[in-house]
């Protein structure tokens, strides 16, 4: 039977920066869950390697913190330093560094690495900002939706009776057109608001809505892009609506398929201890989608996921929409980043521990 977490274990867990403990000759021993987020690596598998092979930092900024500790014996602070993940992102931190000092030797024997991402606030405010614009669009698409569905009702009725009016054929076509239009206009209307049903929540495993998605995206003989998959097993499920998160995660791979070059990678991750909006959430789980496409236009940027916003020729501009919305609906929330030659869309869903 395992040990339960120390007291002081589960304190640092707990804690937003992201704390590393180094021995004397600078291999880890512990990392935090903030740590594992920051690194995007496990604990288990960060746990002896040497803290030049993990903290990807300018190799001047990185020795030059380890060294005037080792000489000092005094904590170091070093501010915005640019840092590198093994996954391609790019985040700005503060790094302190304190040594745990053996008075009687006068040596350090261990050292508390902790860093601070400057990058998180702006995140948290990012989120914020998005999951406001979307309850905005939404509110006012159905307001637009109300004043459009009435005279569109109208409309078909008024032909309805002329047609029940006419005897020639050739005219009957005429009011079929119309009626169809206005259907066809309805239905916009319908798929612009996404769907009005709440989700049916159940226990689900991420793993199988995916192998789903990859399934139906492969059937579509007009992309011969190659999907690879890197999925870490330990999500455990999720509560979520089947249906309606294949659909959302359909959308994006859809999305990526018509954007790559060559491939789409999907990936998942465990986060622990991660805010989504304002809430912080025990864990949530990680989905990407990446496609090695020419990226998000800059015109695009800023309303990607309103409708109608499209970049395809010949696309709706809905997917992306009803997407967030459903991933919105789930109490989760779809970012992404983008450069030429990488994109990648990232579904973000709380898993609650009481599964």
């Amino acid at each position: 039977m395992s040990q339960p977490p120390s007291i002081e274990k589960r304190i640092a867990d707990h804690q937003g920066t992201a704390i590393l403990l180094l021995d004397s000759h600078c291999r880890l021993q512990y990392a935090n869950s903030a740590a594992e987020n920051l690194l995007g690596i496990t604990e288990k598998r960060l746990l002896g390697r040497h803290a030049n092979d993990v903290l990807n930092m300018p190799q001047g900024n990185k020795t030059a913190c380890l060294s005037k500790v080792q000489e000092s014996l005094s904590p170091y602070a070093e501010h915005a330093i640019p840092l590198s993940l093994a996954d391609g992102r790019q985040l700005t931190v503060d790094c302190l560094i304190t040594p745990i000092v053996d008075t009687g030797r006068k040596t350090a024997q261990d050292y508390i690495v902790e860093l601070r991402v400057l990058d998180h606030q702006l995140r948290v405010n990012r989120e914020a900002r998005l999951l406001a614009q979307q309850d905005a669009v939404h509110d006012m698409l159905r307001g637009l939706a109300h004043e459009i569905k009435n005279p569109l009702g109208g409309i078909r009725g008024a032909a309805q009776l002329l047609e029940s009016e006419l005897e020639k054929q050739d005219q009957l076509e005429y009011t079929q057109v119309v009626i169809n239009e206005v259907d066809r206009l309805k239905n916009l209307v319908d798929r612009m608001l996404g769907s009005n049903r709440l989700p049916q929540e159940a226990p689900t495993n991420i793993h199988k809505v995916l192998e789903r998605v990859c399934t139906l995206a492969q059937t579509d003989s007009r992309y011969d892009i190659h999907i690879k998959k890197d999925y870490d097993p330990s999500i455990p499920e999720l509560l979520g609506d089947e249906e309606q998160l294949i659909q959302a995660i359909l959308n994006i791979v859809s999305n990526a398929l018509r954007a790559a070059s060559r491939n789409v990678i999907l990936r998942t991750r465990v986060l622990r201890h991660f805010t989504l909006g304002e809430t912080l959430h025990p864990l949530v789980a990680c989905i990407e989608i990446q496609d090695d496409g020419p990226g998000v236009a800059d015109e695009l940027r800023d309303t990607l996921f309103y409708p109608m916003v499209t970049a395809s020729e010949g696309g709706t501009g809905l997917g992306l929409s009803i997407a967030q919305n459903i991933i919105n609906r789930h109490n989760g929330l779809i970012e992404y980043r983008s450069s030429p030659g990488e994109t990648v869309f990232i579904v973000l869903l709380p898993v609650e521990a009481s599964i």
